[in-house]
């Protein structure tokens, strides 16, 4: 589609192909020069404010009336923006593309094309990447606290006008800003009108605690449920590669975390890591993590449940036998290092980051060590419980991670009142309360598994190659 000399067509057709008014960061400044309308389109966040300031400054300012300077876009270029890389189109879908990747594309009354201003600003990371989610190939930028950088991060890897985001305020005395995204096309409409109006519904005084806050707003009664309703990111590759899959993205101003809706419990079996290695290797990866974090579940409750029933241990299985008792009860050792790990966790958040890493291995071998020697523990219990404390990393959730702790420690619990009984009714009560956790968008939390979707549910087992079909 190319630009004619109606003004008001063409500024009409450029306006429909951008998504001019649907998103908050898509802005058009009108301006008057010479008794002609100029038009400048731009992506707030993208483009550098001080070239962007003094371009309409010298637009507004001119005074210059001799008709050689409004004979073609080229001599208007030449003669109001030169300190600028600036090139001309016809095509209204070129001049859409170039405004989505930072420049400015400038209209104006009489002329049959686009003037398209390259003073790009990328925004950049300040010199860390998120500290939860850390890639060995790849990006290391990731989200800050501002919310038109986070949403022109967006913008860089996806450079289609259907990318709508919408702005939002939320919150009577705090009216925090946040950014809904979604990709025209690839959202699910009734998912998104279902978060819309959810957010739309939100009335509290304030959300300071911009993610968490929202969520409890979103999701209520079920405070009793440690399972995360929804996935976090800090990396605008993974928000870019969610929003493509159809995904909402909530990102807010003041939190460099951005929501991922909807969310089930096999979308946490993904790493950012798995798509930066080849699909053979990614899928490795995956399936060790499945196989390595499922058995931070069951691996200390079957321990337990062989160990205080010594008959049904199979000769293979001998080794496992506690070979050297104490006197503290088998159980109160395993409850008592759950507790100890969470201790050596919020010591090491609150040490300062030089001493961190060296103050938890000594604490670790310290305790560990002096434990045994002074016969409260077993060396059997230690390890174990050393194992299912480093297996827990293996997924990036750290929300998950503590649901899986909360269900183990139920488990043993019951497992050492009820023996058989208990283990059963634990594991079924723990399923039952996956099965039943509600998530933002309405979806079923074991979706792909319930409803049963084989082609969904194998994609997120299996790193699948990059095609047309998967992306």
């Amino acid at each position: 589609m190319e630009l004619t000399n109606n003004f008001y067509d063409n500024t009409t057709a450029f306006e429909n192909a951008l998504g001019y008014g649907k998103s908050f960061d898509k802005v058009c400044r009108t301006l008057t020069i010479n008794s002609r309308q100029v038009k400048l389109y731009f992506i707030n966040g993208m483009t550098n404010n001080e070239i962007s300031t003094k371009i309409v400054g010298d637009l507004t300012t001119s005074d210059e009336t001799a008709p050689q300077f409004f004979i073609d876009a080229q001599s208007f270029a030449d003669r109001f923006i030169p300190f600028a890389e600036n090139s001309i189109t016809a095509d209204i879908c070129e001049g859409v593309t170039e405004v989505l990747s930072g420049q400015i594309a400038i209209i104006v009354e009489g002329l049959n094309q686009i003037i398209i201003s390259d003073i790009r600003s990328y925004p950049t990371r300040d010199g860390q990447e998120p500290e939860n989610n850390r890639v060995l190939i790849g990006p290391h930028e990731g989200f800050n606290e501002s919310l038109i950088n986070n949403t022109a991060l967006l913008r860089r890897r996806l450079r289609d006008p259907s990318l709508t985001i919408s702005l939002m305020r939320l919150g009577r005395k705090s009216r925090l800003d946040i950014a809904v995204c979604s990709l025209d096309g690839r959202v699910d409409q009734n998912t998104l009108s279902v978060v819309t109006e959810k957010l739309k519904q939100i009335d509290v005084d304030t959300l300071c605690m911009s993610p968490e806050s929202i969520l409890e707003c979103l999701v209520k009664g079920q405070h009793y449920n440690p399972f995360p309703k929804v996935r976090y990111t800090e990396r605008p590759d993974s928000a870019a590669a969610s929003i493509a899959e159809g995904s909402i993205i909530i990102i807010s101003d003041n939190s460099p975390a951005a929501m991922i809706i909807p969310t089930s419990f096999f979308d946490f079996l993904q790493d950012t890591n798995d798509f930066y290695f080849p699909p053979l290797l990614g899928s490795f990866l995956r399936l060790v993590r499945l196989f390595v974090f499922s058995a931070t579940l069951f691996l200390t409750p079957v321990w337990y449940l062989l160990i205080i029933n010594p008959e049904i241990i199979p000769p293979w299985l001998s080794f496992i036998k506690i070979e050297e008792s104490v006197g503290v009860p088998v159980i109160a050792q395993l409850i008592l290092i759950e507790l100890v790990i969470d201790t050596l966790k919020l010591a090491s958040l609150n040490t300062p980051s030089s001493l961190s890493n060296s103050f938890s291995v000594i604490s670790a071998l310290v305790l560990g060590e002096f434990a045994v020697q002074a016969k409260w523990m077993t060396s059997e219990v230690v390890l174990y419980m050393a194992f299912v404390a480093i297996a827990n990393f293996t997924q990036p959730s750290f929300e998950l991670g503590h649901a899986y702790k909360m269900c183990r420690v139920f488990v043993l619990i019951m497992t050492a009142l009820f023996n058989y009984i208990g283990f059963a009714v634990g594991f079924i009560l723990v399923f039952v309360l996956i099965a039943t956790t509600k998530t933002v968008s309405g979806r079923s939390y074991l979706y792909p598994l319930f409803p049963l979707n084989v082609k969904a549910l194998k994609r997120l087992i299996i790193r699948e190659p990059i095609n047309r079909q998967n992306n």
